[in-house]
């Protein structure tokens, strides 16, 4: 019987240091090392003051700023401990319900606003969290969030331009823009 456990404690100890200490250490000081600011989470700093992450939306809703996706997650949006869809298929009534009202909401923060409302700035992502919003949607909300400054469109358009992020190899992904970091460029404006 000892020629058996003792051979399994031995592996068993290995294995655990192995896979339970020395693996941990060295993909953690490798990601560190390599890709300090995504191993750090991705911090978004303002002042030298932490303000969020590049990789969790956050929740805006004054007209001064531009507006994300909406979030699935509850009780609170954006909470990144709840992260999740909504499970609502494309026939789910109470999707349909959301969406419309989604769009009304936008049509009355906006009223001269004509131009058709794009889809994700009325659907949430799948996990709830998106940080990014497309182009047109950005685009969308310039005139708005220009009109509550009282500054400049094409300076709120510009900004947006400068801030879209394009695709790597131009053809992996589509255009998108952060909207944390397009609030807090928008902050530096007058």
């Amino acid at each position: 019987m000892t020629k058996i456990i003792r051979p399994a404690l031995v592996l068993f100890t290995v294995l655990t240091l192995v896979t339970g200490v020395a693996y941990p250490l060295v993909v953690t000081g490798a990601a560190q090392t390599l890709f300090p600011s995504q191993a750090a989470g991705s911090l978004v700093v303002k002042d030298g003051k932490a303000v969020g992450s590049a990789l969790i939306g956050q929740n805006f809703s004054d007209p001064k700023h531009f507006w994300g996706r909406p979030s699935a997650t509850g009780p609170m949006p954006y909470n990144a401990g709840a992260s999740s869809g909504s499970n609502q298929g494309p026939l789910n009534p109470a999707l349909a319900d959301a969406v419309k009202g989604r769009v009304e909401a936008l049509r009355a923060a906006d009223p001269g606003n004509t131009a058709p409302v794009p889809v994700d700035l009325v659907t949430a992502s799948a996990s709830g969290l998106d940080p990014h919003i497309s182009p047109a949607a950005a685009r969308y909300q310039v005139a708005r969030v220009a009109r509550a400054r009282g500054v400049a469109a094409e300076k709120v358009q510009t900004l947006v331009e400068q801030q879209t992020d394009t695709p790597l190899l131009a053809f992996m992904g589509e255009p998108q823009v952060n909207v944390l970091k397009l609030n807090l460029a928008l902050e530096a404006i007058r």
